[in-house]
């Protein structure tokens, strides 16, 4: 009877940090390049690390970057806003008072939660309408991850939040523990990429560059998994939910202040 009490806590703790989100936290000698790797690329073992497929939760919302690196402890608005080497894949108003940036893992199951069940009404109801202007951050975790994230980097920009949408809708079909490029392909191609494109574009050590500088940026600022969200400089490290981002956008309405400027 002891054993299966503590047998259930044990559960309803695991369960309580699934909710969290997809954790992030490799070890000092990873290489990000181990995430985003060219295909035919032979990828170096990371003994740490787990299959991809399982994510690997966190429940410390206080947890920093981590892994040696430097790690803003409170970040500005320019920190967050610095220039990137790969346009912002932002939606809304350049000028609205509030702005999100949501960190995501094309793989993670709560990045895919969110935009199923709370992006929707926050376009309707908050980017649609100029109250917010909505930034997606590109943060793979695993390889599988960081293949698919460079095939949706690749995608014409028009076709980005489509292809996002595709690669998390249809998870269960490319999603496995060892990269599969086939599956991820045949989810690139339903917004017109051909194979040629797809395998050139695993291959652009440019893009890979960039991604990475993307990856080290979030780091820098404290992201430690997915979703990770900033709402101005509040960094928030779980799933948000319609009514918290409503909140949030209110509390801003009240300051009567922006949270954010455009990037340049």
């Amino acid at each position: 009877m002891l054993f299966a009490r503590r047998s259930g806590l044990a559960a309803a703790a695991v369960i309580s940090l699934m909710l969290s989100g997809c954790g992030a936290n490799l070890p000092p000698t990873a290489s990000i390049s181990n995430e985003m790797s060219g295909a035919g690329a032979a990828y170096p073992s990371i003994a740490a690390e787990k299959p991809e497929g399982m994510p690997r939760p966190f429940g410390d919302p206080t947890a920093s970057g981590g892994g040696g690196r430097e790690v803003i402890a409170e970040p500005t608005m320019a920190d967050i806003m610095a220039p990137s080497p790969l346009p912002e894949m932002s939606w809304g108003s350049a000028t609205a008072p509030v702005t999100i940036v949501q960190y995501a893992s094309l793989t993670c199951p709560h990045c895919r939660h969110f935009h199923e069940t709370v992006y929707p009404e926050l376009k309707r109801r908050f980017i649609d309408t100029g109250k917010v202007r909505f930034i997606l951050r590109e943060f793979p975790i695993g390889k599988t991850s960081g293949n698919a994230t460079i095939a949706l980097r690749c995608a014409a920009p028009d076709k980005y939040l489509e292809l996002y949408g595709k690669f998390m809708e249809q998870q269960a079909s490319w999603v496995s523990q060892e990269v599969r490029l086939d599956p991820i392909f045949a989810v690139a191609r339903q917004v017109g990429m051909t194979r040629p494109q797809f395998d050139a574009c695993l291959q652009n050590q440019g893009m890979i560059a960039n991604l990475t500088w993307v990856k080290e940026r979030g780091r820098k600022l404290g992201i430690v998994g997915t979703p990770n969200f900033f709402i101005g400089t509040k960094l928030i490290k779980k799933e948000l939910t319609i009514a918290e981002i409503a909140d949030y956008v209110e509390q801003a309405g009240q300051r009567g202040t922006p949270t954010a400027a455009a990037s340049p």
